[in-house]
């Protein structure tokens, strides 16, 4: 099937005064139709043939003839308005692209410095207020709230009941428009977590911690969904990774701001814990009204791209929605979604996939850990020995290097296309970190060794839960099933938290070894999991490969193409 040349297209347009360029398919069949501008005969540009099939063309009205015949001008607007909706309805027909590979590049260069980032700002932002309680905690609010370990485990776990109870909300970013949604969800989180500030006893901030889950359970569960909007699957790790990678920046930024508070601080008419709440909550609220304007719905409605890139941007996507559609067996690959909706069959075959319910027991797993760190790290630090402002400090180095391994595994697994591999790798990494922790703590290592074990832990679970959310949406081919595996996905996965959050009481100090090993034991599972998952994916795979290509060839709509490798590569491990 030959592609347009997007030279000739352009070139086509500027000298669109002049002349209109004939349109016309070179042959008869579905495989050789294409879109080529050959003439510049007025004769040609009357009419296109239609033949019934494949290969259909559009017809061009000759506007000036008409506008001529009635005593007017010719609008060139419209003429040129009339023109593109035909290369437009030709090129679909067609199956042709209307860009080259560089202009594709060009685009998602732009997305990945744009919306990429920004997401990655609001996960940053989000996982902050959620995580610097953990700060607060050494920087003097325990003493001011008279809080008790139990009270502080409790405050922890407040945010996490609301936060699964209300994960289905996932499902709302195909129900009301991003830019609306997103909004509203960074504004809710960024005034709560500065009304944290002014609580003066255990009750009050305890509410104003279940209320921020409930912000948070809005945005970040579904973010890779939303991100699923822009990009293809070979492309969502990589994606999911930057922002992802953004939680242990979050930490990093949270412990280095929390020890310069902490220092200059001390003595002043606010406490640093108030102060660092404040500081680092109220953000949220002005970036909340820039994200009304900057947060696109969808593709064909980001502003900051202009009309060609935005063109470029849903063309890319348009086979693999194709694909997709082979899922759709009542309706059939021409069947229709209305706009914005989700369709109750997708919702039900998600709810029957074991992979779905893989995933999540591997993401359970990894929220153990996960979950657990980030809040009580700035803690374990304390109790091996160092200040509480050392402790602040210390915090950091592990998630900096994090943020780091984050960014090159997403990048490798899409790549090589390969998810297990690197999953069972930082699994087995994390499940090591806790281990030498555990035994370090067993065996009464010096403080400084037993800080080394940091590292590979807070590495493994990082790139594990990058990898787990990317593969839930890899396994699912359809944007409902992907919104519902994502559903199962947080709701069965964030009651990992419930346990993480008590497994650090102050009994257990200061070398809290039965809480490493549970997380060791986790991050094992995680590994048991992944093998079992890619087993499933393989065996099915086997079981479908004949059966799934025949039907491809045999249900092929007409003047849509649409790749076998991609078909095969959905359940890519």
């Amino acid at each position: 099937m030959a592609t347009t040349n997007a030279a000739e297209l352009e070139r086509h347009d500027r000298n669109l005064r002049a002349a209109v360029e004939d349109l016309s398919p070179t042959n008869d069949s579905l495989s050789s139709t294409h879109l080529t501008p050959e003439s510049d005969s007025e004769a040609d540009d009357e009419a296109l043939i239609n033949d019934g099939k494949g290969g259909e063309g559009y017809e061009m009205k000759d506007m000036r003839r008409t506008q001529q015949e009635r005593g007017e001008g010719v609008d060139w607007r419209d003429l040129a308005e009339e023109h593109e909706r035909g290369l437009e309805e030709a090129e679909e027909d067609s199956g042709g692209q209307l860009f080259t590979p560089a202009e594709e590049k060009r685009v998602v260069r732009k997305l990945d410095r744009k919306l990429v980032v920004f997401m990655a700002l609001l996960y940053m932002l989000s996982f902050l207020d959620r995580s610097n309680i953990g700060n607060a905690r050494i920087a003097g609010m325990e003493e001011d709230l008279h809080l008790s370990s139990s009270m502080y485990e409790w405050l922890l776990t407040a945010f996490y009941i609301t936060y699964i109870i209300f994960e289905w909300m996932t499902l709302m970013y195909r129900l009301v428009p991003p830019h609306i949604y997103i909004s509203i969800c960074v504004l809710s989180w960024g005034i709560i977590a500065s009304l944290q500030s002014i609580t003066t006893s255990f009750y009050p901030l305890l509410i104003m911690r279940a209320l921020l889950g409930i912000g948070e359970a809005a945005f970040g569960p579904g973010l890779p969904f939303y991100l699923s909007f822009f990009f293809r699957r070979d492309e969502l790790a990589l994606r999911t990774g930057y922002f992802i990678s953004a939680a242990p920046l979050a930490n990093s930024f949270a412990s280095s701001l929390a020890w310069v508070i902490t220092k200059i601080g001390h003595g002043g008419p606010i406490a640093p814990w108030r102060l660092l709440f404040l500081v680092e909550g109220f953000p949220s609220v002005l970036v909340a009204a820039f994200a009304w304007r900057f947060v696109p719905d969808s593709p064909e409605t980001i502003r900051w791209l202009d009309r060609k890139d935005r063109k470029i941007a849903t063309l890319r996507l348009r086979k693999e929605k194709a694909t997709d559609s082979i899922e759709d067996e009542k309706v059939g690959l021409s069947g229709k979604k209305s706009k914005g909706g989700v369709k109750l069959r997708e919702i039900l075959d998600a709810l029957k996939d074991p992979k779905c319910y893989l995933t999540a027991a591997m993401f359970f797993s990894c929220n153990v850990a996960f979950s657990s760190m980030p809040v009580f790290e700035p803690t374990i630090i304390h109790e091996m020995g160092y200040s509480a402002l050392s402790s602040q400090a210390l915090s950091a180095p592990p998630y900096l290097l994090s943020f780091i391994i984050v960014l090159f595994t997403a990048s490798m697994s899409d790549r090589y296309l390969s998810r297990s591999v690197p999953l069972l790798i930082h699994a087995f990494i994390s499940c090591s970190g806790y281990l030498y922790l555990a035994l370090s703590g067993y065996f009464r290592f010096p403080p400084l060794i037993r800080y080394l074990g940091l590292f590979p832990a807070c590495v493994g679970f990082f790139s594990s839960i990058t990898i787990i959310i990317t593969w839930t949406i890899n396994n699912q081919p359809s944007e409902g099933r992907q919104g519902t595996g994502m559903a199962i996905l947080n709701v069965i996965g964030q009651c990992g938290p419930l346990l993480g959050t008590r497994l650090y009481p102050d009994s257990d100090g200061p070398f809290y070894v039965r809480g490493m090993l549970v997380c060791a034991g986790f991050m094992g599972f995680v590994a048991i999991l992944t093998l079992s998952l890619r087993w499933v994916l393989s065996h099915t795979s086997s079981q479908d490969k004949n059966r799934g290509n025949k039907r491809l060839i045999a249900i092929l709509v007409p003047n849509i193409s649409v790749s076998i490798f991609q078909f095969r590569e959905w359940n890519k491990q």
